[in-house]
């Protein structure tokens, strides 16, 4: 009787709407998959086509080649762009990832005066958009003369509220028990945080790293201000350099975009499991 109400409730493993249900589940992520995919596929195609038209989708360039890349290595200065763009998100990332850290642990762990109440305050500067924030930076740093350097691109980036907020909540989920038994061994604080809980905390670290990496890296609006000569341009503000520069070229448009997106691919496939478990185990407890 059992196997009969199972059977009619329609979850019959050997049944052909089962069948059917998951055949048309593995559709649609197939279908989604590609749809995402897609934009990527051009871009690459594209780069690889002589000279593709502003409205033509390349899925399968005709004759493959490299001239696009070539013309982008002889004609524009890609090299300097893409260091500026690895300069500027690695820094970026490294400081946050340390700093983020740190903080997220003392907000979590550490019993300090107005603990809580400095914590909500940095999570109220999450609100203000970052347009109403812009001009005053802007000005403060050319009151300091960074304008057009490394400094003015990356200091005002190199803690984050979101990352604090990130590692505190994965910090809280951390029993606090380890720490104490820790400190009964004779541990300080700064040795309970790097020997117990930062090993534990790799999954959301790495998530922040990603995260902080992709932001930086496609950031536009910050290194198109603050950048006044071509020689501290980064990648996106040299694709909206080269697009008005070769509009005609859209080959290699392509291939300066292609360029562009290639390293957070790269750094997504090399971190997947980390940011995946990170954005498992980094709750909301708290």
């Amino acid at each position: 009787m059992a196997r009969s109400n199972y059977h009619y409730a329609g979850y019959d493993r050997s049944g052909p709407r089962y069948w059917a249900k998951k055949l048309g589940i593995y559709a649609l992520v197939i279908a989604g998959a590609l749809w995402l995919v897609a934009p990527f596929w051009w871009t690459i195609t594209g780069a690889l086509s002589e000279n593709p038209g502003a409205g033509l989708v390349v899925f399968f360039p005709a004759e493959p080649t490299l001239e696009n890349f070539e013309t982008l290595v002889n004609e524009v200065p890609i090299g300097r762009w893409f260091l500026n763009a690895f300069i500027l998100a690695g820094t970026v990332t490294l400081f946050n990832v340390t700093f983020d850290t740190l903080a997220g642990y003392a907000f979590a762990k550490l019993e300090f005066f107005a603990r809580d109440k400095i914590f909500l305050a940095f999570i109220g500067t999450m609100m203000i958009p970052g347009m109403v924030t812009l001009i005053p930076v802007y000005i403060l740093l050319s009151e300091l003369g960074w304008i057009n350097t490394y400094r003015g691109l990356i200091v005002p980036f190199i803690a984050s509220p979101f990352g604090i907020f990130l590692l505190r909540q994965h910090f809280l989920s951390l029993p606090t028990s380890l720490g104490e038994a820790a400190r009964l061994d004779g541990c300080n604080k700064l040795q309970v945080f790097y020997h117990i809980y930062l090993p534990l905390a790799k999954p959301a670290v790495a998530t922040l790293g990603i995260f902080t990496f992709m932001f930086s890296w496609n950031d536009f609006e910050w290194p198109l201000i603050i950048a006044t000569s071509e020689s501290m341009y980064t990648l996106p503000v040299a694709l909206f350099a080269v697009q008005g520069r070769y509009t005609q070229d859209w080959g290699l448009v392509m291939a300066t975009a292609a360029v562009m997106v290639l390293p957070i691919i790269v750094v997504f496939l090399l971190a997947q499991r980390h940011f995946i478990r990170g954005m498992t185990l980094s709750g909301m407890k708290g």
